[in-house]
């Protein structure tokens, strides 16, 4: 089912993406804040610019943007797949618990903040170009990674990454050597059993935007994770 998005608000939008389920088309999209949020089992393709919360609370199915998407891609998202063809804006997967967010190139400030994982629901946030500030911070669980594509002169990461980190893994695909982290993470080169798991979550990835793995193999990985002196973790973690 195809929608016109043009002259409908996010909750009349909101409407007509349930009566058409499983599947439908968004065109016209004109920054609609909160499409799909909450839902699961459908299949969205949106041409446009989606707004603010895209797929907040997501519980299934997968959400296509043929474009770029605004700030909190995938807010609190519990499963399913969001799939960005351009950039997004900051906060992407703010508090995300569960599912996938694949963007092709790159995000604003903020990305995966509070980023949590529980029981079998390890989320999976990829990044192809580049990151913004305090990419990963408290983040609590999940796997970002940051693939480093297209981005010139540009560090893969900018400022204050992993910033109170307390589980989880960040993994860039660069040596970093101009890149500061704090001192509560470690901070190594990818081993045999890393790059397995990196193959693993690319090759979806890979499938969704064309491009090829072994290409994007062909690099060095840098692994973040929180230290055994984490400050943050007493915060977070039930004994």
């Amino acid at each position: 089912m195809r929608i016109d998005a043009t002259e409908l608000d996010f909750s009349a939008l909101n409407r007509a993406i349930r009566t058409s389920e499983p599947a439908c088309e968004i065109t016209g999209c004109l920054g609609q804040r909160f499409i799909a949020a909450g839902m699961d089992d459908i299949d969205v393709t949106i041409e446009g610019i989606p707004g603010n919360a895209l797929g907040a609370y997501l519980n299934g199915g997968t959400i296509t943007v043929r474009g770029n998407a605004q700030d909190a891609v995938g807010d609190t998202m519990n499963a399913g797949r969001i799939v960005i063809h351009g950039n997004v804006g900051d906060a992407a997967g703010y508090a995300m618990r569960g599912g996938e967010i694949y963007i092709r190139k790159n995000a604003g400030y903020r990305a995966g903040i509070h980023m949590k994982a529980y029981r079998d629901k390890v989320p999976v946030m990829i990044i192809g170009g580049v990151a913004g500030s305090f990419l990963g911070e408290y983040q609590a669980g999940g796997l970002i990674l940051v693939l480093g594509l297209e981005r010139g002169n540009r560090r893969i990461v900018h400022n204050f990454p992993c910033t109170g980190m307390h589980g989880g893994k960040m993994i860039l695909r660069d040596e970093c050597q101009d890149v500061i982290f704090p001192s509560q993470v470690d901070v190594r080169k990818a081993d045999e059993q890393d790059r397995a798991e990196i193959r693993a979550v690319l090759t979806p990835y890979c499938a969704c935007f064309g491009l090829d793995l072994d290409d994007m193999m062909d690099a060095p990985f840098t692994v973040v994770t929180p230290s055994g002196t984490n400050p943050y973790q007493q915060l977070y973690i039930a004994n």
